[in-house]
């Protein structure tokens, strides 16, 4: 991950936001690289999505709505994390990410020991069990620790379990409940009336413009609702670069379906184009899985949640959540504004209000885990012999920010700058290119291979004395050589970028 974050600053992916006032944790900016990659995510997800299929339209709503949309929800009342506070370090930890264990010798508990989620928590906690005996010079066997969260811990164990912060026990307070909606004021006044929330997810939009999308969009069931936009979190312990900050973009797509409808198999169809999807932008089948929440953690309204599950350094995490929501927010909706939200089937001439099933993924996590699948360093040998390390994005041309670069072998001949130019000039009306002519031909192959480009074009001397007018095409992942012409480029660009 050190390696990665270092390349996105350096190469203009990611930078930290405000950062020359030091930062603000949880919040990042996308330089111009960053920007197109981001930016062909959501292009391939909106057109695979909605415009290459006939049953999906898409919208786009307020990012602040009318509070009451948050109330009818629930997200006023319970859209929470619990949190745990250490009244000496003045440190905040979720709850669920703060885990703990007894230091058990012999059978006899000698003490706690504490550890922040990481992707070997248990051996954190053991090395600390094992630090602690020896600093309390225990004899007898220590037994293996058993870890649990501090939203398992008994009230009496609150005491003894030692902060994160300052290794001693005694200053972790209790979890409790903490709102993540961020709070804001609408119009002049600054009290009661005034208070309205950023959203928190983009779904709720899509549920109060339902009727509007029925009565206006042409559409039957079953149909979806697909946006894409900003929502804010205000996450008690933003991590891991990107994957979990307090501001995220979110492509998620309501799909409505008769109250009658078989769920399952809609679910698990929806299930397999996310997998498909995700991998036709260039993540391996290897760093995928699936993670069924089990009944007993179900929302009392879900009929069955799904997480796609990806392979990130930092351990296996979530990545696109889909879930069976059956006809929960559509009711509360109609039931807070005493507007129907029903549709009237043909069939039993009789009105019902859909089920849903609702595919949710964010941009931002996307974009961290086609970076790290598609990193790599690798020692390459020029044609001398010497032996150099190559780092190389292997980005899916689908979503590669830069497609083709465009090099005049030398750039102090007009012939070839001449022919360089025209090309780059033909190729950007439809893609994203990049000129470069600074620096040796070899340095900027590898300048592109660190961004992810997948192609790079060489007019050399080949191309303006010999007949075809051919050019040199590289390829990233191989670093194979051939030659090419004009339409035989423009042939593999649109075989390749759709």
């Amino acid at each position: 991950m050190d390696a990665l974050v270092a390349l996105c600053k350096r190469r203009g992916f990611i930078f930290q936001s405000s950062e020359i006032y030091g930062g603000f944790n949880g919040f990042f900016d996308y330089g111009p690289l960053g920007a197109e990659l981001k930016k062909n995510i959501r292009d391939c997800w909106w057109d695979d999505m909605v415009r290459r299929r006939e049953d999906i339209v898409g919208i786009e709503t307020s990012i602040i709505m009318h509070p009451k949309v948050w109330e009818a929800s629930g997200h006023v009342a319970g859209f929470s994390d619990p949190l745990v506070d250490c009244k000496e370090s003045k440190q905040r930890y979720r709850a669920d990410q703060l885990f703990f264990a007894p230091v058990v010798i012999d059978g006899n508990t000698v003490g706690y020991v504490s550890a922040l989620e990481s992707d070997n928590t248990a051996g954190d906690l053991q090395a600390a069990a094992e630090s602690l005996k020896r600093k309390k010079a225990i004899q007898g066997q220590l037994a293996p620790v058993q870890p649990r969260d501090m939203t398992e811990a008994k009230p009496e164990e609150i005491s003894l379990i030692p902060s994160p912060a300052t290794g001693e026990p005694g200053s972790l307070t209790a979890p409790r409940a903490f709102n993540m909606m961020f709070q804001t004021n609408v119009g002049a006044m600054t009290d009661g009336s005034s208070v309205a929330y950023l959203r928190p997810e983009t779904a709720q939009g899509m549920f109060v413009d339902f009727k509007n999308v029925v009565d206006t969009g042409r559409v039957k069931l079953p149909f979806g609702i697909a946006q894409i936009g900003k929502s804010f979190r205000n996450e008690i312990t933003p991590r891991n670069f990107i994957f979990r900050s307090r501001e995220f973009e979110q492509m998620e797509m309501e799909y409505f379906i008769h109250e009658d409808a078989d769920w399952a198999k809609c679910h698990e169809e929806w299930i397999a184009w996310c997998e498909a999807w995700l991998k036709s932008i260039g993540l391996p089948d290897s760093h995928l899985s699936r993670y069924a929440h089990p009944k007993e953690k179900l929302a009392f309204y879900s009929r069955g949640t799904v997480d796609i599950m990806f392979r990130y350094p930092f351990g296996v995490q979530e990545l696109w959540g889909i879930a069976a929501r059956g006809s929960y927010d559509l009711t509360q909706h109609a039931n807070a504004s005493g507007k129907p939200q029903e549709i009237f089937d043909e069939a039993t001439k009789k009105k019902f209000v859909p089920h849903v099933i609702e595919p949710a993924v964010g941009v931002d996590r996307i974009f961290l885990a086609v970076l790290c699948a598609g990193y790599a360093e690798e020692d390459v040998t020029d044609e001398k012999g010497n032996v150099e390390k190559r780092t190389v994005l292997r980005l899916s041309p689908r979503i590669a920010p830069v497609k083709v670069a465009v090099l005049p072998l030398l750039k102090n001949k007009e012939a070839l700058v001449g022919r360089a130019k025209a090309l780059h000039a033909k190729l950007k009306r439809r893609y994203a290119v990049f000129y470069d002519d600074g620096g040796n031909i070899g340095k900027r192959y590898r300048r592109q291979d660190e961004i992810g480009t997948p192609w790079c074009v060489t007019i050399d001397f080949d191309t303006i004395e010999k007949p075809g007018d051919t050019f040199t095409l590289r390829e990233r992942d191989s670093m194979q050589q051939r030659r090419i012409t004009e339409a035989e480029l423009f042939q593999l660009l649109d075989e390749q970028v759709f």
